[in-house]
């Protein structure tokens, strides 16, 4: 399963490009998915058009357009259009890259699914966590096994 994402649909107020790079880079080693991401704007200094980063591809707009025609040149030199998800809250884009044979995914849904599966990863990777507590009796028997005497600072 592939993901191509509008980037600046991820970007919230205040947010950065590194940020929504960081997250598409956890979702993509988590549902074992290969992700690209398309940004408006001129690249970033250390994020080249065409780079990767975690395992997350990165495009920029290309000079004198917008990612939305970005996105639309990449769908449509896709090879695999029936199993890419675009994440877009573009209407006129998402209608597009659906002609195209592409699956459209709203960016607020995408992020939500980011966070559930974050979070259930986060919940099957934290070993049962069982707080036991060790009585007076039980602490000499610990201390006799590793060889310290009651009494004893160190």
């Amino acid at each position: 399963m592939s993901y191509l994402v509008d980037g600046n649909n991820l970007i919230g107020r205040g947010g950065a490009r590194r940020k929504v790079l960081d997250d598409l880079a956890a979702f993509a080693a988590q549902k074992g998915a290969r992700v690209a991401v398309v940004f408006d704007g001129a690249p970033e200094r250390f994020f080249a058009d065409g780079s990767s980063y975690k395992g997350v591809w990165i495009h920029y707009a290309r000079r004198g357009s917008n990612a939305d025609e970005r996105i639309k040149e990449i769908v449509e030199a896709s090879r695999e259009r029936r199993t890419l998800f675009v994440v877009t809250s573009d209407r006129e884009l998402a209608n597009y890259v659906r002609v195209c044979g592409a699956k459209v995914i709203g960016a607020k849904e995408f992020q939500q699914r980011m966070t559930e599966e974050t979070r259930r990863r986060n919940t099957q990777a934290a070993p049962a966590e069982r707080e036991e507590r060790v009585d007076a009796k039980g602490l000499g028997e610990w201390m006799r096994y590793f060889g310290v005497e009651a009494g004893e600072d160190e």
